[in-house]
């Protein structure tokens, strides 16, 4: 019933108010002489990018022509000459309505070019996720967990000789292909999936060269280890990006834990880089690293049901299936690009980015646990109007993974706050909150953090906390009707 009003609705042909929209719409597309088509972003919409990318060139570079006159139009604040909007009538043309005369059409804004190679994509993206495959925009790097070893002839026991020794990528430095079982002494060295990694000594690095979209945002996610009792940490870089990302601290009991890491692509291929700056007496001292992917992120935008982006934090970093321990996102003094788009850490310890898949989510398929007490914070600024009633709703919840105990969740939004307790039993289940708050600013900071640390039950030494999902803000009419 409702897809057939929701069908009725935008149907012009049965739907007066449609056509009306849609004569409105024809009308100030031909103004500017673009097709509906041209409205279609290949910078917010990847499959819009690889559809465009399958089209014929001329009509790519016909495309590209009435952008870039409707641009200079905008920036002249005028509009095409009307005789290269309509002309008189002819056999040849659909006559049109225009300025309330029925004269024949020179543009033709609602004739497709994308419509039909868009629907085919679409159609082969949901064929591939019913066959269990990754999506085309988010996969891991070339030999990206190196399970593709170097020949015997470039190692040195475990040491890597040769620059391009390891199949894809480059290595500088001293690079050692750790299999899996192997011993440092007395200690085993763990390979978080799969059958190798490789560890990255003084001054080591590996890179390798990708191609990008220009201008979009991707976020990298890789596993890393410590393997010395040393405060150890990596440079990961895109140029002009890069971060340095401490791993001294360990948050799943395993020894290994999954990092993100942003970036925003300059150029048309992007050299990933990790190196490893420390300087130790040991020279094979170093993180081991392991399993790297990349997934490209769109930028989220806030709706008439959500003031906040990315309220549900359904858009995010690359998690590994196989993989159970999520995925951490490092504080902002680490990362200038959120690999949780909308989203910044303000904190001195990362979030961890969870999934449905491997943990107890409020609603939809990932959420946000918060795994380092106050020192673990997310926060967002939101538009606001002086003076005008807000309500912050969210979930407060365990992600089902042996967190248990008395947990606080502290929400701000502005210099208003409310303290959320929730009792865990490690086995999931979530509650609602909901702060309502007077808008101090026209740009409200909305914050969510743990009042404790949490470790797992199970071990002992996981850090864990409480999960914090389904984030709305919305304005209210009628706050005193509220009760």
């Amino acid at each position: 019933m409702a897809s057939a009003l929701t069908r009725w609705l935008v149907d012009p042909n049965r739907n007066p108010l449609a056509a009306l929209h849609m004569k409105t719409i024809s009308n100030r597309l031909r103004k500017y002489g673009l097709r509906y088509d041209d409205l279609y972003d290949p910078m917010y919409d990847l499959d819009v990018k690889e559809a465009l990318n399958r089209l014929p060139r001329d009509i790519v570079d016909a495309r590209n022509q009435r952008l870039k006159r409707a641009m200079d139009l905008s920036m002249k604040h005028d509009y095409l000459p009307e005789d290269l909007q309509v002309f008189p009538p002819s056999p040849y043309h659909a006559p049109v309505e225009f300025e309330d005369v029925y004269l024949y059409a020179m543009q033709t804004p609602f004739r497709s070019y994308l419509q039909e190679m868009l629907a085919l994509i679409k159609r082969e993206n949901a064929e591939r996720e019913a066959l269990g495959a990754l999506p085309l925009y988010q996969r891991p790097l070339d030999n990206g967990n190196f399970e593709l070893a170097p020949r015997s002839s470039d190692l040195n026991g475990t040491i890597v000789i040769k620059p391009h020794a390891i199949p894809n990528w480059h290595i500088s430095g001293f690079v050692e292909y750790i299999k899996a079982g192997q011993k440092q002494g007395d200690m085993l060295l763990v390979v978080p999936e799969g059958y190798a990694a490789v560890r990255l000594g003084n001054e080591a690095s590996i890179k390798q060269l990708i191609n990008v979209t220009k201008g979009m945002y991707y976020s990298l996610t890789f596993s890393a280890a410590r393997t010395c009792a040393q405060e150890e940490m990596l440079n990961i870089s895109v140029a002009p990006d890069f971060g340095v990302l401490p791993i001294q601290t360990v948050y799943s009991s395993n020894g290994w834990d999954s990092y993100a890491w942003a970036f925003r692509a300059i150029y048309s291929v992007a050299e990933i880089l990790i190196h490893n700056p420390g300087v130790e007496e040991d020279p094979a001292c170093g993180p081991l690293i392991d399993s790297i992917a990349i997934r490209a992120l769109y930028p989220p935008k806030a709706t008439n049901d959500n003031l906040l982006k990315n309220g549900d934090f359904e858009e995010g970093a690359y998690i590994f299936p196989n993989t159970s321990w999520g995925v951490l996102i490092p504080p902002n003094i680490e990362d200038d690009n959120s690999a949780l788009p909308a989203w910044m850490v303000e904190s001195l310890k990362a979030v961890k980015y969870i999934d449905s898949d491997h943990f107890s989510v409020p609603r939809g398929k990932r959420a946000v646990e918060l795994v380092g007490g106050k020192e673990s914070a997310i926060a967002q600024v939101a538009r606001t109007i002086i003076g005008k009633t807000y309500q912050l709703t969210f979930a407060v919840g365990d992600a089902s993974n042996s967190c248990e105990g008395s947990m606080i969740v502290e929400a701000f939004a502005g210099k208003d706050t409310v303290k959320v307790p929730y009792e865990s039993r490690g086995k999931g289940g979530f509650k609602r909150a909901v702060l309502r708050f007077v808008a101090a600013s026209t740009r409200t900071r909305i914050m969510f953090l743990s009042t404790y640390y949490h470790r797992s039950s199970y071990d002992f030494a996981s850090l864990c906390g409480p999960v914090i999902d389904d984030v709305k803000l919305l304005s209210v009419r009628n706050p005193k009707g509220l009760v």
